[in-house]
């Protein structure tokens, strides 16, 4: 009989409120922010979490986030190189994009969110089409990250009938300094700029798209001023014979510190520039607007006069008062952007966003801040007075931070029932509903680094960096004694199993032993109060790191900073055993039910399983790739759980010595593990501020299985590995002579993955599938057509069993399969099918256009395989059968869709220009003018129409 165990998985992480992964979004409303691999919409006046958008699987980072100008989608750029486009009401994915092979860190969007922009760690740009749901090309160019993305609209104004392709322009910032300017229409960098001496952080063009503002890691905040005139002749050579440049430098805009300009934001709708320079810090800038400027020059030159009429003996000449006045009529950077205020953020400020509506108290502006922190701020900034006195200051209005951990999770205990759960971190204590995860009770607590609930469940003690043990009330939320229990660190606490002791391991080489007490009910706090009394110590030669009772209470485990593990007699404190084989400190360790073994878990990435009768040693396993925190032994087995800094949390066997199951989820350094009572969840806690639970579901699990699954993914992602391999070309190895990919500045955007691998795989099973069918009916036909009228009738051969069920010819399947793999891998997919099986798709593809199905994919897919195969199918003469009643029975088809489409648009200017002609009849019927004045208002209203089509 294989041994079968039961799969754990993973429900949702909880006590994250906002991670410093990525940027995050507000619209005066919502919030939308990281939260390591999902984003979280707050509600940040009433401080509610409205919705979570989470993609089953998927474990990578958020890394950037966008919202498209069509307000209800977002795009969002993960850490494993691909972008997801969420349905912000449904909460659900419309689309993946796959190109990027690191971490995506810029995103933008075109005016009318048709286009996307992607900027990576992998230093390439793809454009992507939203509408098509395909990349339309890669441009490299940048030598280090992309960091910034902005469209710039095109002022020339084609007309709606034109064929052209839409154009514009993109500027890239980037970690190498350079700034590039990038034609669409052609592809290419039209011009770059060294902009800075130190790394591009940030970027931003103001609303009217006249200046670009920069900022680098030196503290540098440079302006660009973008012409248009340059952008519409294109590339162009002056008298000299250099190249016309688009894109002048201004000035640079003095900042109140010099540190690294991490964000530029200007206010869509508001006269505000927002810069931050320094890490809890804010700088807003007000735009002035042209009379506040012309009045500032005028004080200007008004104090300049004043100065000379004070300097007579001074005298100076006439030409440089001239020349002097007409420096003076030059509008400066400095005369537009005035400092308005500073906004300070009660911790490191990650990212911030304007709020959309300037809807704030005394008809301010909204700032959102987003804390590296875990917790999000919104500030109300005051529109500028006209006293000098009163300096304007930002007011913060809303502030969401209780459902999370300032600091990384250190600690976690649970309660005897598990309905609570207790997790401690630097600064606070947090109490959370196991069912719910509400968290229910917030209270200050000191450095924690252990903690435990005491008997009765009431209250909590929890051991500090100080050397405290502090205990908490849970009824009243407050801190009811500190205990000064050691000089050193805190580092373990264990109530025993009989729940009428606790014994406390510290770094000042001391185990001291406790005894509980009923305490005197204070007037605040009612009901029973147990106090710890001190009743003996053990000294011992090194630092304490972890002490454990064995479930009998016959024996008390002691592990030292010298990497031993120490064991005495519970009742007498005799030396019983010393078990020695770690070579770095061992963290932590537990004791199974039976009291017969012991596990440590040691820095040195291994966990050893020692037998407690005589301490040997019964395995030793390289349990993690980093060092083990914590391990605990499920109640009632030998089975037990380990978390490391390497992420991860594990699964064993204690008696096989088996790994039963890998869990990955956090993104940083796993430091605190809690198991349930009852065995059926366990509880992690982390760096990255979350804690999850992963639960026992009732689904078997075999390590067969398992290994094999594992194995097959190391395999896959191998294979796609070496398929996105750069000095590779399509089809293999890199030819001979060929162009280098690398070099060439606009190129294709494919990516495999294993879903494109096995999308390609079900084409070709499908494509050998329907070759088989169609090859037995023709042979069936055949032998027909040569019997006499006659000869006896042959009976049909029998159907594919596949083909039979879903009761569909082969030409039907085959289209079934190829419409089933989604819009983003269908040209990934392409790629993977040998040149024998395109010969065998484009002769569906003939018989798709001569039935009229899906004439749209079909379009797509004989384009692509067109372009990629080019070179094979112009050498080869049979492909002329397959093409030449192709190219007759498509066109004839896309004929078809062009006229049922120019039908359809017909019609609904049809109806619109009828709607509209009813509308405005309407309205100044109501409103009782006369024909003049209501021809006046119809013609200003198509006049401000067109107007608004122009821009």
């Amino acid at each position: 009989m294989v041994a079968s165990y039961l799969r754990h998985g993973p429900t949702q992480a909880f006590g994250i409120i906002c991670s410093s992964s990525s940027n995050s979004l507000y619209d005066g409303k919502l919030a939308y922010v990281p939260a390591l691999e999902d984003i979280l919409v707050w509600d940040v006046k009433k401080g509610q979490m409205l919705a979570m958008w989470h993609e089953t699987g998927h474990r990578a980072e958020v890394t950037a986030l966008l919202r498209s100008p069509q307000k209800d989608t977002f795009a969002v750029g993960y850490a494993d190189g691909s972008i997801r486009l969420w349905n912000a009401s449904a909460g659900s994915v419309i689309t993946t994009f796959n190109g990027h092979k690191k971490a995506v860190t810029a995103l933008a969007f075109d005016d009318r969110g048709t286009r996307l922009a992607s900027g990576s760690q992998d230093t390439d740009l793809i454009v992507w089409d939203v509408v098509a749901e395909a990349g339309l090309y890669r441009l490299r160019g940048h030598r280090d990250q992309i960091t910034a993305l902005r469209f710039i609209t095109s002022s020339e104004n084609l007309p709606s009938t034109s064929t052209a392709a839409v154009s514009g322009l993109l500027l890239s910032a980037s970690k190498d300094t350079f700034l590039k300017l990038w034609d669409l229409s052609t592809q290419h960098c039209v011009q770059t700029i060294v902009a800075h001496r130190s790394e591009i952080w940030t970027m931003d063009i103001d609303p009217q798209q006249n200046l670009v503002f920069t900022g680098s890691a030196e503290g540098e905040l440079k302006a660009w001023k973008l012409d248009h005139e340059a952008f519409a002749e294109g590339l162009k050579e002056t008298e000299t014979g250099e190249i016309s440049k688009m894109i002048h430098s201004v000035a640079n805009l003095p900042l109140s510190s010099n540190h690294r300009v991490s964000q530029i934001t200007f206010h869509p709708t508001q006269p505000y520039l927002a810069v931050q320079s320094h890490d809890r810090s804010v700088e807003i800038f007000r735009i002035r607007t042209e009379d506040e400027i012309r009045k500032k020059q005028a004080r200007r030159k008004k104090r300049e006069k004043e100065k000379k009429k004070e300097s007579k003996n001074k005298s100076q000449p006439e030409q440089d008062n001239e020349e002097d006045d007409e420096r003076n009529q030059e509008i400066q950077l400095v005369d537009i952007f005035t400092p308005h205020l500073v906004v300070r953020g009660s911790g490191k400020v990650r990212s911030f966003c304007f709020g959309e509506d300037a809807s704030g108290k005394s008809g301010g502006v909204s700032l959102f801040l987003a804390l590296a922190s875990n917790a999000l701020e919104v500030y109300n900034i005051p529109p500028p007075t006209k006293s000098k006195e009163e300096a304007a200051e930002a007011a913060r209005v809303y502030s969401v931070d209780l459902p999370g951990h300032r600091t990384d999770v250190r600690t976690l205990c649970l309660s005897s029932d598990d309905r609570l759960l207790a997790s401690a971190s630097n600064g606070s204590l947090k109490i959370w509903n196991i069912k719910t995860t509400a968290c229910i009770r917030t209270m200050q607590c000191g450095y924690a680094i252990c903690s435990t609930f005491l008997p009765g469940d009431r209250q909590i003690a929890v051991g500090t960096k100080t050397g405290e043990i502090l205990i908490y009330d849970l009824a009243s939320s407050s801190l009811i004694e500190t205990i000064q229990a050691h000089t050193g660190t805190v580092w373990s606490l264990q109530v025993r199993h009989d729940q009428q002791a606790l014994v406390s391991g510290s770094a000042d080489k001391d185990v001291k032993f406790w005894d509980f007490e009923l305490k005197t009910p204070t007037p605040e706090v009612s009901g029973r109060l147990l106090t710890l009394v001190h009743i003996r110590t053990l000294k011992m030669t090194d630092d304490v790191l972890s002490v454990r009772y064995s479930p009998n209470g016959k024996l008390v485990a002691v592990s030292l900073l010298d990497s031993t593990v120490k064991v005495f007699y519970q009742d007498t404190l005799k030396f019983f055993l010393s078990l020695y084989g770690h070579k770095l400190p061992v963290l932590s360790m537990d004791i199974s039910h039976d009291s017969k073994l012991i596990v440590t878990c040691s820095a040195d990435k291994n966990v050893k399983i020692w037998g407690l009768d005589f301490g040997d040693c019964h395995k030793s396993i390289f349990a993690h790739d980093e060092s083990v925190m914590q391990v605990a032994f499920e109640n009632n087995s030998h089975y037990f759980w380990t978390v490391g800094k390497d992420k991860m949390l594990k699964y064993w066997d204690g008696d096989k010595f088996e790994n039963i199951q890998k869990l990955d989820g956090h993104h940083s350094e796993v430091w605190a593990l809690a198991l349930s009572n009852r065995g059926d969840f366990v509880v992690t806690g982390s760096h990255d501020k979350s804690i999850r639970v992963w639960e026992k579901l009732d689904e078997p699990l075999f390590l067969e299985e398992e290994r094999e699954k594992e194995l097959e993914t190391i395999y896959e992602n191998g294979i796609a590995d070496t398929l996105n391999r750069g000095d590779l070309l399509i089809g293999g190895a890199a030819a001979e002579g060929a162009v280098d990919p690398q070099t060439v500045e606009a190129t294709g955007v494919t990516k495999q993955t294993t879903e494109t691998l096995m999308a390609g795989e079900r084409i070709i099973e499908a494509l050998d599938l329907a070759d088989a069918e169609r090859a037995v009916f023709q042979e069936y036909e055949d032998a027909m057509s040569r019997l006499g009228p006659d000869a006896m009738r042959l009976a049909p051969p029998p159907r594919n069993a596949v083909l039979a069920a879903y009761d569909l010819e082969p030409e039907a399947w085959v289209l079934r399969v190829v419409e089933r793999v989604q819009n983003t891998a269908l040209q990934d997919a392409l790629l993977v099918l040998p040149f024998g099986k395109v010969v065998s798709l484009m002769n569906y593809l003939n018989i798709w256009a001569q039935r009229d199905w899906n004439i749209t994919l079909v379009s797509r897919i004989i384009f692509f395989l067109l372009k990629t195969h080019h070179h094979q199918i112009v050498t080869n003469r049979i492909m002329r059968t397959a093409l030449i009643p192709l190219r007759k029975h498509l066109r004839s088809a896309l004929l078809r869709q062009k006229e049922i489409i120019g039908y359809n648009l017909a019609a609904l200017q049809y109806i619109r220009r009828r709607n509209e002609s009813e509308r405005v009849a309407e309205f100044y019927e109501e409103e009782g003018m006369d024909e003049e004045k209501v021809r006046a208002k119809i013609a200003e209203g198509k006049k401000r129409k067109r107007v608004t089509l122009k821009s």
